[in-house]
């Protein structure tokens, strides 16, 4: 898994300081309001700090992600109560975890990093139950905030090509609800974080797994 860790861990902290640790409120706060939810499994779960803070409001959780120093790190934290898997994210995933499936699969800013995002997509679906939730976070990309970039000369800053393993991907609301839905997903709710309207930080797409 060595050639894949753009990310390593040091501390069972939320990545990004105070706006990882909102995030991660905010998205546990989303998973409180969905009925019929007991058991998440959280893709790209880094070192399980978001996973924690789901079991600690009592639900039983499961996490993947590809850095070692980051599954240790939840394994150490949080193993004796969770299954955490070192993983790449991809249609083959489901194999894993055998027959076990889930009411909800997360997914916390994690998509724009993929060259493929329908793997992430193809994983969760194999992962739910029919019905079951997806809550996947990327950050916002719309025309005011574009906008704002360019006029304010932030364009070359937000798309730095030297953070290795950066975002790859950026979505819009009409990007990531057409992925989302061409992956046999029905459209539920976006919710939007940081900054001030039409300039957000992040979106979070609500959405559930196909019936039929």
């Amino acid at each position: 898994m060595g050639e894949y860790e753009f990310s390593r861990y040091d501390s069972p902290g939320p990545s990004n300081a105070k706006i990882g640790l909102a995030l991660a409120a905010k998205i546990s706060g989303i998973i409180a309001k969905l009925p019929d939810v007991k058991h998440v499994c959280e893709l790209g779960c880094g070192n399980g700090y978001l996973s924690g803070l789901l079991m600690r409001r009592g639900y039983r959780v499961a996490g993947v992600d590809a850095s070692e120093s980051g599954i240790e790190i939840a394994r150490r934290a949080h193993g004796a109560q969770a299954t955490f898997l070192c993983a790449r994210i991809d249609r083959n995933l489901s194999a894993a975890f055998d027959a076990e499936r889930f009411d909800a699969v997360i997914s916390a800013d994690v998509i724009e990093h993929l060259y493929r995002p329908s793997d992430l997509l193809e994983c969760a679906r194999e992962l739910l139950d029919p019905g079951g939730w997806l809550v996947l976070s990327t950050p916002y990309h719309g025309y005011l905030k574009n906008l704002a970039l360019s006029v304010l000369d932030g364009w070359d800053a937000h798309h730095t090509v030297g953070w290795e393993g950066g975002h790859i991907k950026f979505f819009s609301v009409k990007t990531l609800s057409s992925l989302v839905a061409g992956n046999g997903f029905d459209i539920v709710c976006f919710y939007y974080f940081g900054r001030t309207t039409w300039l957000w930080k992040n979106m979070i797409c609500v959405a559930r797994k196909k019936r039929t």
